[in-house]
């Protein structure tokens, strides 16, 4: 079984340095896909929405794994692949003040007017309503997973790594949601 695990690891390792836009796009859909099947699961649906799910695995695909590609090749860019303290900080805190705010805008539109498909007027009330506690709340988590990435993970397995992360993130976010809805 170990053998089979690390043919598997050193295919995977050799496809994201052959194709990494690609892997890492693929790679973001699936965990987004793994991500999304456990929340449904776990929030009680007795059959997995295969349209949401979908939706999800598209979002991972076409913008989760691109978008942080090329983040990461540009922040490698500006502060010359460094990683002492002082610039993992400066990386860090870029990250937490440009791409945390847009990502989170983005993902809360694109699930309001997509996924569930809600008309405008309402998704602006939606995100005009929880934009502030989800960046607050992302702003407790995603800091520490910055610099772990940022200072540990070699450039070409930040994507992986953020996405394994953001995998648990989302099986968390749903079920803080459905734990606020149950006790109202």
């Amino acid at each position: 079984m170990a053998a089979v695990a690390k043919k598997g690891w050193e295919q995977y390792m050799l496809q994201l340095q052959l194709h990494p836009l690609r892997t890492k796009a693929i790679t973001a859909g699936v965990l987004a896909g793994i991500s999304d099947s456990v929340a449904q699961k776990l929030s009680g649906l007795q059959r997995i929405q295969l349209r949401r799910l979908l939706l999800k695995v598209i979002f991972g695909f076409a913008y989760g794994g691109p978008f942080g590609h090329f983040l990461h090749k540009l922040l490698d860019k500006l502060f010359k692949g460094k990683k002492d303290n002082k610039t993992v900080a400066k990386k860090v805190l870029l990250e937490q003040v440009t791409s945390s705010p847009w990502n989170n805008f983005l993902f809360l539109l694109y699930y309001g007017l997509i996924v569930e498909g809600r008309p405008w007027p309402q998704v602006k009330n939606k995100i005009k309503k929880d934009y502030p506690s989800v960046q607050l709340t992302s702003w407790m988590f995603w800091p520490a997973v910055g610099w772990i990435n940022h200072q540990y993970m070699p450039l070409q397995l930040r994507v992986i790594f953020h996405s394994c992360v953001a995998c648990c993130w989302g099986i968390f976010l749903n079920l803080r949601a459905r734990t606020m809805v149950l006790s109202k």
